[in-house]
């Protein structure tokens, strides 16, 4: 475990080192914030039906989705991918280490070293002074940071199962086009989940996306009760082990039929 910590440490002080793009981001984040809010605010203004989120829930879970943008706009680990093109991956496979620990700990870095940047600064600004409303309990605060973990180990998951399935592509562009897509239509970030269709929700609350965004956002609001979190982290741990398993099998199965071309 001690390499593996060493591995995710050096790489979070790499990500760290950012901060213009930090910077630069978070300016673009607040933008579309206030886009994505005025959005709302029209439809909340032109709809007389009752909504199963009130306006200032939809303000926060947008400054919410701005802060952890991030933890779902992900790719695969474009390093890992230059490797497998060149054929330098076959270094990686003689290394003394579980190679999936090893690219796991890499994108897991890749989850919080970035949205901490970013995440830090909108708390401040968007609680200050854009609507971002405190947690709805201190119950639901501790539930939120718990859910949270768990988000950021689900994205980390989906992320190196995207890594690995790069064994069996050319470039790896499909993949890393498709992969954020599905996310953000399933996850919240684009429509907050409750206001998808009654028919949508069985569907969405099946899906694993929903566990990077739309249950630690909820959850923060008390909008998921926390006698109900409960079953919620549940779904993101059983999900997490899903894709850590698939990863692991593929993986597996990948190295056993690896041909490096070249030399």
């Amino acid at each position: 475990m001690r390499a593996y910590w060493a591995i995710f440490q050096a790489r979070f002080r790499v990500l760290l080192q950012y901060r213009a793009a930090a910077l630069a981001g978070f300016g673009t984040q607040v933008f579309f914030g206030f886009v994505r809010v005025m959005v709302f605010d029209a439809f909340y203004r032109s709809s007389s039906s009752v909504q199963p989120m009130t306006f200032p829930e939809v303000v926060t879970y947008v400054w919410l989705g701005q802060a952890m943008l991030l933890l779902v706009l992900f790719r695969p680990d474009v390093e890992v991918r230059t490797m497998i093109r060149t054929g330098t991956v076959a270094y990686e496979l003689v290394r003394p280490l579980d190679l999936y620990a090893l690219w796991f700990s890499r994108t897991l870095a890749a989850r919080t070293g970035p949205v901490l940047l970013r995440a830090v600064p909108m708390f401040i600004v968007a609680g200050l002074f854009l609507g971002l409303e405190a947690p709805a309990s201190w119950v639901c605060a501790f539930l939120w940071v718990a859910a949270t973990l768990a988000a950021v180990l689900l994205s980390a998951a989906v992320a190196t199962l995207l890594t690995v399935m790069l064994l069996w592509t050319v470039s790896g562009e499909g993949l890393a086009a498709l992969g954020p897509a599905m996310v953000f239509i399933f996850s919240g970030m684009i429509i907050p989940l409750p206001l998808w269709p009654e028919w949508a929700q069985p569907l969405l609350d099946f899906l694993p996306f929903r566990g990077m965004a739309d249950v630690p956002f909820r959850i923060y609001m008390g909008h998921i009760p926390p006698g109900e979190a409960v079953y919620a982290l549940l779904h993101q741990a059983v999900w997490i082990a899903v894709f850590i398993a698939a990863g692991r099998w593929l993986l597996a199965r990948g190295t056993r039929r690896l041909v490096v071309q070249g030399g």
